[in-house]
């Protein structure tokens, strides 16, 4: 016992850049760290270390060596994982059984250097960010069956399984989801996988005023019909400050460039969304508007350019995600029209808004404004001129409070990314 302690030691002794190959490597790591009482960073492909604020660690734990599928049985739609596998090969292997994951993980990528990369399963179970479906499938964290990981004084902990049931007691994952690598060091992880649609549409519909919008939401989210995916794309504001991406992001054969525009996708068998989008038609009275159709080959690439933010692709702006109850967009639209340049997704609860580095007025009002309608907002990517006393992830006093006491029963001496969401913890 003595000689592996000395081992573990030295291990962490003589490197900065801690590259475990197993869990058992990782508690080791971590127990050292918390009887040292060492912060350490935890990261996978480092996609996502731009979101948040720097951690200032003494050690970095690098999980990517923790990679490959450990078991994936598509005919009981689950896959499992270590945390550093690419999402990338997860989606290719899933791609051979015509299966996906359905909450559509957010590909950063394009506003870091303006190419994709999706990065881990890990992160993005960590950032819990998910695509244009999610108000209708769901987030990431609906989609963790369960998880193998580290907590912060070294033991292995497990929650969850392989199959989706009702339990008693605490869903760890729901807590993991979202937390960057602040709660556990993931080693394994399971995710519910979805048979792939054999077809989809996207009706396009040329539209600007933030009323009509806002209704055109609302009848999405009440409506029968299965749409997977609603968006509002607004004009370009006419400002020298943002760069003018919208026509690179967006070009297809049967897109108008000119004009703000609400999208729609409908997913199935052909027969079926035929059938549907007749019924769309009429619920959303179709004839008052000018519109058009974006066929199977273009829907999937309009998607793929809006869950990958190319609008805002290599952007040198504070880029900002901020989530409202879908009952006020229309009064956030009202607040950011002609002002920034921005899109909104989920429906209209998702807003993505991009703000000039250097108008610290105009991210302070933002903020303010999506608080006031009981929205909370993460800046995802920040200017070279972004001011720290800002804070990154804002959210009310009461869930401060409570992400608090849960930071410290995962990780009581706070070693883990320590101040990655919030300056105090």
């Amino acid at each position: 016992m003595f000689t592996e302690e000395k081992k573990n030691s030295q291990i962490f002794q003589d490197s900065n850049h801690l590259l475990p190959k197993t869990e058992l490597e990782v508690s080791n790591i971590i127990k050292e760290a918390y009887k040292k009482k060492f912060p350490i960073d935890i990261h996978g492909a480092n996609t996502k270390k731009f979101i948040g604020y720097n951690v200032q660690a003494a050690k970095s734990l690098d999980l990517s060596s923790l990679n490959g599928i450990i078991e994936y049985l598509p005919e009981e739609l689950y896959i499992k994982v270590k945390p550093g596998t690419l999402l990338e090969d997860v989606e290719t292997a899933l791609e051979k059984n015509n299966q996906e994951l359905s909450f559509e993980p957010t590909d950063f990528g394009y506003i870091k250097n303006g190419k994709s990369n999706k990065g881990t399963v890990g992160g993005c179970v960590a950032c819990n960010f998910a695509g244009s479906r999610r108000f209708k499938s769901g987030s990431v964290r609906d989609f963790v069956l369960g998880f193998r990981g580290v907590n912060g004084k070294g033991d292995i902990i497990k929650s969850g399984g392989t199959v989706v049931k009702n339990v008693t007691g605490y869903d760890l994952s729901k807590l993991v989801s979202g937390s960057f690598g602040t709660l556990v060091a993931l080693t394994e992880i399971t995710l519910k996988i979805s048979a792939k649609k054999p077809s989809q549409n996207t009706i396009v519909i040329y539209e600007n005023d933030p009323k009509v919008i806002s209704e055109l939401f609302q009848k999405v989210l009440s409506s029968s019909n299965e749409i997977s995916g609603a968006v509002f794309i607004p004009d370009e504001p006419q400002n020298k400050k943002f760069d003018l991406n919208k026509s690179r992001a967006f070009k297809f054969n049967d897109l108008d460039q000119e004009g703000s525009f609400f999208a729609l996708r409908v997913e199935g068998n052909k027969n079926s969304i035929k059938e549907r989008i007749k019924d769309i038609s009429n619920e959303l009275d179709l004839k008052k508007y000018k519109t058009s159709n974006l066929d199977p080959h273009q829907s999937p690439l309009f998607w793929k350019s809006v869950n990958s933010l190319q609008l805002f692709s290599e952007t040198k702006n504070n880029l900002l995600r901020a989530v409202v109850p879908p009952a006020n967009c229309e009064k956030v639209m009202n607040n950011i029209k002609n002002k920034f340049k921005y899109f909104i997704d989920w429906s209209g609860s998702l807003f993505w808004i991009e703000v000039p580095g250097k108008d610290d007025d105009k991210l302070k009002e933002v903020k303010k404004m999506i608080l006031q309608n009981n929205g909370y907002l993460t800046i995802i990517k920040k200017s070279e001129e972004f001011d720290f006393s800002e804070k990154i992830f804002t959210i009310d006093d009461t869930k401060l409070m409570i992400s608090k006491k849960i930071k410290e029963s995962f990780d009581p001496k706070g070693i883990f990314n320590p101040g990655k969401m919030y300056k105090d913890f």
